[in-house]
């Protein structure tokens, strides 16, 4: 009897250390809903490629010993309301160490509220918006990768008059918007920037979250005659839009779609009529870190990375991960303090958020030669380079 207390005892005992050298780590984001194509893209695989990378070397050195990481994911179908319902089930039910970032500007600060209320480290990785200073007041767990609405839509007006600059285009824009929080945000920050920088627009619009049929709206900005087409725009829709001026024929020196326009499959699917297109995003093509983690990315996912948003995502894992390390300890707590201390080394570069806000971002990138180079950027960020006039469509 006393043999059996005893075993029963060492193997229960033995089952709590097991566990405890394991931490959860919560992920809720599209599988289904318009923004699932674009979660499976920049978000699920780079959650994948960290988790693999850091239990391949033993897991997270976190107060003298190593914690491999398990996953525990949701999809929140592209829905505000089930992405709050999956944190609040990590948070209470599954009792998750920590929770990575949702996807997309709009889910983020839906579930923000609840995030900072469980008191987990929060770092959005996919969210543009510019409310970011207010919201990292608000949120103090917050911290945000990606940039502002602001910073995104002044890099496309400084695109597009580096191109009016060179003769390559005029002053004649159309300019249209995916209405959530994303490109409702980038139009109210775009159209005064673009109209302070001397541009005429001749043609607006915005539509819903899920429109499928974009020919009517590529008619009237065609009609319009524009010199420069500017759309804040979502995967979906940037791959539709696009197809949609090859088929009307409505040919302008500067075509800008927005999310999914960095992605490998816009590439793949438009092939050299791809070349000179810009959209949100962009990278250093010529990092030699950024040139592994892209290997890396193939090798783990099957897949290659975007250009923009896959990066910052993987970075933001990495902070996290750096994060843990330096507190020594799970501690929610304690990690956020870290992350507000001195800077991490990630595949993007050294990131600060001493602030809560990251200042070095990518705002504007383009096909050239099969790259999707960043032509425009914040300052401090290195890489860029010059944009070409977009050729008629093949």
């Amino acid at each position: 009897m006393t043999l059996a207390v005893s075993v029963a005892t060492l193997a229960a005992a033995t089952g709590f250390a097991a566990a405890q050298d394991t931490l959860k780590i919560g992920a809720s984001a599209p599988k289904t809903g318009p923004l699932a194509g674009g979660a499976a893209v920049t978000h699920w695989p780079n959650i994948k490629l960290w988790i693999q990378e850091v239990n391949n070397r033993g897991g997270l050195k976190v107060g003298g010993k190593n914690m491999k990481l398990e996953l525990v994911e949701y999809d929140d179908k592209t829905s505000g309301e089930e992405a709050v319902k999956n944190i609040q089930r990590l948070a209470t039910v599954d009792k998750v160490d920590f929770i990575v970032t949702p996807y997309s500007t709009g889910l983020n600060v839906a579930t923000a509220p609840l995030i900072a209320r469980y008191g987990y480290p929060h770092i959005t990785t996919s969210a543009a918006t510019d409310n970011v200073p207010e919201f990292a007041k608000r949120w103090p767990n917050s911290f945000w990768l990606l940039g502002t609405s602001k910073q995104l839509a002044e890099g496309v007006a400084d695109a597009l008059v580096k191109l009016r600059d060179s003769g390559a285009i005029g002053k004649r824009v159309a300019l249209v918007n995916v209405a959530d929080a994303f490109g409702l945000e980038l139009f109210n920050a775009g159209k005064p920037a673009l109209q302070k920088a001397g541009f005429d627009i001749v043609y607006e619009a915005s539509y819903p979250l899920g429109t499928q049929d974009v020919a009517p709206i590529i008619s009237a900005a065609k009609a319009a005659n524009p010199d420069a087409f500017v759309a804040f725009s979502y995967p979906p829709d940037t791959f539709a839009l696009t197809e949609q001026a090859q088929i009307q024929k409505f040919d302008v020196g500067a075509f800008y779609v927005g999310v999914g326009t960095a992605f490998p499959g816009y590439a793949g699917r438009f092939k050299d009529n791809a070349n000179g297109v810009m959209g949100v995003g962009g990278i250093n093509a010529d990092s030699k870190a950024l040139q592994e983690y892209r290997k890396k990315h193939k090798e783990v996912t099957g897949a290659d990375p975007d250009s923009w948003a896959s990066a910052v995502t993987y970075a933001g894992l990495q902070v996290l991960e750096q994060a843990i390390e330096r507190a020594g300890t799970t501690d929610k707590a304690a990690v956020i303090a870290e992350i507000k201390k001195k800077p991490f080394n990630t595949v993007v570069g050294e990131i600060s958020l001493a602030d809560n806000i990251n200042h070095k971002v990518w705002s504007v990138g383009q096909w050239q030669n099969g790259s999707f180079n960043g032509v425009a950027a914040s300052k401090g960020v290195d890489g860029a380079k010059a944009p070409v006039k977009k050729e008629a469509w093949k």
